[in-house]
């Protein structure tokens, strides 16, 4: 059984609460807010839910020093995370992050070289590989099912309320790192890169709707090619009221696939289908955590294994970074109006 401690107690503490609560092989032993107060009202809340005491730490120092930590979740804004991560790395705390890493893509590299100089594991939580659908669709990609991948259509038409960007520093560059491409996007362009692997270039528009005021993009769109020879659309926006599923359909020489809400169709082309997966919310609506737990539980459980049996856990930081690289490139894109290269990191 591994011990982990949770650092950032805002909006997605509770799913990695439910997460500990229904894990099997770690425990939630301890958490650590920003404000002292408010972390020990959510300590008590932990302890209650969890039927166990859990330990609220003061300060990153005090968690690194504990021989009893085997291992941190971070989830806190991403320009909170270079000096929390810095004494756990010195102490060789393996740690498993929420997206994204950083707010540039040079910060996300530096944090990921950081933790590969003291060889500490690092994960990142992008849960949506752990859904079965997702799983499903990387075997048959894998296996050559559908063929050679020519063409890709990688959708994320969502909504939030005003009342999301109202929130000091959401949607800004300084807290964030940007709009919807590194707050929510990132998610299914981490799963578009998992399947088709690294983008080589992309051209993109950055836009803000008058649906929202926010400082970065709420509306982004780009024209993409894979190092493999796909070419591809994506699109991403919080301002597609109500908010539907995420989609990502693929389109190869044997066979055509098509992600959404957990289920994956795979269609031959000799007229033969079949699916995969069950059908569940993402948190695409107003709601942003309109969705289970039991993703977070398999990336944490997976974690914990991955640490034990010495393998890269589900996600690396190191495979988060071809997000980043894409995010980066299409950021420039945006600003030059042409196409632009895709750091291969």
């Amino acid at each position: 059984m591994k011990n982990a401690v949770l650092i950032g107690l805002g909006m997605v503490a509770d799913t990695h609460l439910a997460a500990f609560r229904d894990a099997e092989t770690v425990d939630l032993s301890g958490i650590m807010g920003r404000d002292p107060k408010k972390a020990r009202a959510y300590g008590r809340h932990a302890a209650d839910l969890l039927g166990r005491a859990v330990k609220t730490y003061q300060n990153a120092d005090e968690i690194a020093a504990d021989p009893g930590v085997d291992f941190v979740v971070i989830a806190t804004p991403p320009d909170a995370r270079r000096d929390l991560i810095a004494p756990l790395v010195r102490a060789g705390k393996p740690i498993l992050m929420e997206k994204p890493v950083e707010r540039t893509l040079e910060a996300a590299q530096d944090i990921v070289t950081l933790c590969a100089d003291h060889a500490v594991p690092l994960g990142i939580v992008f849960q949506h590989r752990a859904r079965a659908a997702s799983q499903a669709l990387k075997q048959a990609l894998d296996q050559g099912k559908l063929g050679d991948i020519t063409n890709a259509e990688i959708r994320v038409p969502w909504w939030r309320d005003q009342d999301y960007y109202d929130t000091p520093g959401r949607g800004t560059y300084a807290r964030d790192g940007g709009g919807v491409m590194i707050s929510q996007a990132i998610h299914t362009l981490d799963l578009s890169l998992w399947l088709l692997g690294p983008f080589s270039t992309v051209c993109a528009h950055m836009h803000r709707t008058a649906l929202h005021r926010l400082e970065a993009e709420n509306w982004a769109g780009a024209l993409f090619e894979t190092v493999a020879g796909c070419v591809g659309t994506l699109t991403a926006t919080t301002s597609a009221f109500p908010g539907t599923a995420e989609t990502i359909s693929l389109h190869g020489t044997k066979a055509s696939a098509h992600l959404e809400s957990g289920v994956l169709t795979i269609s031959y082309l000799d007229g033969q289908t079949e699916t995969h997966g069950a059908s569940a919310t993402t948190g695409g609506g107003a709601d942003p955590m309109a969705f289970t737990h039991a993703w977070h539980q398999s990336v944490i459980e997976d974690f914990a294994q991955a640490i034990t049996d010495q393998r890269d856990p589900m996600a690396t930081g190191k495979q988060a970074l071809m997000a980043h690289a894409v995010i980066d490139a299409m950021e420039r894109s945006g600003t030059s109006r042409v196409w632009e290269k895709v750091a291969q990191v």
